[in-house]
Parts: C-alpha cells; sequence; structure tokens
C-alpha cells in the first residue's frame, strides 16, 4: 500500500489493533471513503456513495443531495466487521462528517483545521493551537487537539449538544478571524494559497454540512510511510515546541498503537463533554488574558 513496504495486511491489522479507539469517534458518523486500490503510489479516488457491493451487513445512510436528485448512501463504519472491509477495500484514509446519523445538521464539535504554508511546519500550527486554546478558553469552552498524520493539525471544542452548522461556522470564522487580526504575522483565513507562505491557515470551513474532516486514529495516505492523525496533550505540544521537535508528533502505526496502549484515548472527552457557545465578542482582542 505505500512505498515503505506497509502492506494491505498491515493495513488491516493497525485498523484491527485500533478499533476500540477509533470505534467510538466514528460511530454512527457518515463516512466518506478515500480509496488507493493500487497504493499510495498510484492514482486514488474519493467515494461517498456506498458501493454497488456493499454488504448488507454494513450499515448506510442516505443524505440528500445539496443540488438535489438521488440520495448519497454514505457508509456507516459502526463495528469492527465494517471497519475491515473498510481496510479490504484500500480505504486508508477515514473521512468522518462532524454530525451523527440521524442528525446530519447537528454537528458534535467545533472544529479548526490548521495547514501550514511554506516555509512553516506542524511546530507553527502547535503555536497556533495554543492560540485557539486560549481564545476558546475565555469563551468558557475546552479544548483538544490532535495531529493530522499529514502537515497539520486540528482542534476540536466538543459541544454534544442540539446545535446546527449555521451556529457553529459563524463561530469558528469569526474567532480565527480575530486571530488572524491578532496575529498577521502567523495567521491567515482565506483560502489562497499565495497568502499562506510562513503562516498558518485556520480553516474555519470545515464546520459545514457537506465537509468531512479526518478522524482520529486514522491512517494517512500523505508520505511514502503511514502515518496516524492522533491527539497530544497540550503539555506534549508545548514540550515539542520547546524542543524544536516536530518529529515527536508524526508517528508511525507501530509507535501509534504503543502509544494508545499506554496513555489511553486523550480524545475520549470529545465524545461526551456538553459545553455552549458563545458568540465571539469583537470589544476582545484575541491576545487579551
Amino acid at each position: 500500500m505505500y512505498p515503505s513496504g506497509f502492506t494491505k495486511g498491515q493495513v488491516i491489522e493497525y485498523y484491527v489493533r485500533i478499533a476500540p479507539y477509533l470505534l467510538p469517534h466514528i460511530q454512527q458518523h457518515p463516512i466518506t471513503l478515500k480509496r488507493y486500490p493500487n497504493g499510495t503510489a498510484a492514482p486514488h479516488f474519493y467515494e461517498k456513495d456506498a458501493p454497488r457491493f456493499t454488504p448488507r451487513w454494513v450499515e448506510t445512510f442516505a443524505v440528500p443531495r445539496r443540488a438535489g436528485g438521488t440520495d448519497i448512501r454514505y457508509v456507516l463504519l459502526n463495528n469492527l466487521p465494517a471497519l475491515v472491509w473498510s481496510a479490504n477495500l484500500a480505504n486508508l484514509e477515514i473521512h468522518p462528517f462532524l454530525a451523527r446519523a440521524p442528525e446530519i445538521q447537528r454537528p458534535r464539535s467545533v472544529v479548526f483545521d490548521l495547514d501550514p504554508g511554506d516555509g512553516v511546519d506542524v511546530l507553527a500550527c502547535a503555536s497556533v493551537a495554543f492560540l485557539l486554546r486560549d481564545a476558546l478558553r475565555r469563551r468558557g469552552l475546552q479544548s483538544f487537539a490532535k495531529v493530522s498524520g499529514s502537515k497539520g493539525m486540528q482542534v476540536y471544542a466538543p459541544l454534544n449538544t442540539r446545535i446546527t452548522y449555521e451556529e457553529t461556522q459563524p463561530f469558528a470564522r469569526e474567532l480565527a478571524e480575530q486571530l488572524e487580526q491578532a496575529h498577521p504575522e502567523l495567521v491567515v483565513t482565506r483560502m489562497p494559497k499565495a497568502l499562506r507562505p510562513q503562516k498558518v491557515f485556520i480553516d474555519w470551513s470545515q464546520n459545514s454540512d457537506f465537509k468531512t474532516t479526518v478522524a482520529v486514529y486514522s491512517l494517512r495516505a500523505k508520505r511514502e510511510q503511514p502515518y496516524v492523525s492522533l491527539p497530544f496533550s497540550w503539555e506534549e505540544l508545548r514540550r515539542a515546541v520547546r524542543k524544536n521537535d516536530p518529529a515527536a508528533l508524526h508517528l508511525d502505526p507501530t509507535a501509534a498503537l504503543r502509544r494508545v496502549e499506554k496513555v489511553g484515548d486523550l480524545f475520549q472527552p470529545v465524545l461526551e463533554l456538553r459545553q455552549s457557545l458563545e458568540a465571539p465578542r469583537r470589544t476582545r482582542t484575541a491576545g487579551s488574558g
């Protein structure tokens, strides 16, 4: 599956072993498949509609198309057999909605996707993650960070309440733009890549009913060897930044499994913590305490 020699059997073995930690985070979330049938060095494709050959024991959920027409029947990877079936299809990366079926208009979290531009790396993302953590904390919200398994990071503020994207996306956008105003040398919130060198792009638009975010504990297919999207504590992130050690935040499947067996699921609070949004206040600056 990977130029490094990591095989489909190893992909399946990884997902079997990580399943107790991964499955709670994707339970009832519609999944976009990202399949690499001939490995990561060959073309891949995204698959939203469940394949024709999807077995009956793999659950699906119909989601209306934004442009109308026939519903999209998304796969739900709710159990180990479904997860193994997915891995056997060379679905290396798992990309769930932020909402659970059947309430697909109710996101479980606000998410900030941090993407480093040219000239900066995951440590710059960690620095922006701290700014987000502090800004969210001032609004009474706890947050949790994970590396993407590629170049960037995501910061989640769990909600687990009856809220809609019409509330979460404006919140995320305004908070991100406040950080951009306070830290223009480091943060950018606009899409053009020409604006991103030496900065971290905060993608607030992930808070949409038609977008997916890579799942915690998913493999990634961005490099010659597999890395894993993993949660880290704020202290671990601070230590990596202090030591200028980006390698500490890039773990392969073997290291990822050792880690979760030792520290458990650091993302578990994202599943249960109930929090309410407070609208950002423009009278506050993002750097104020």
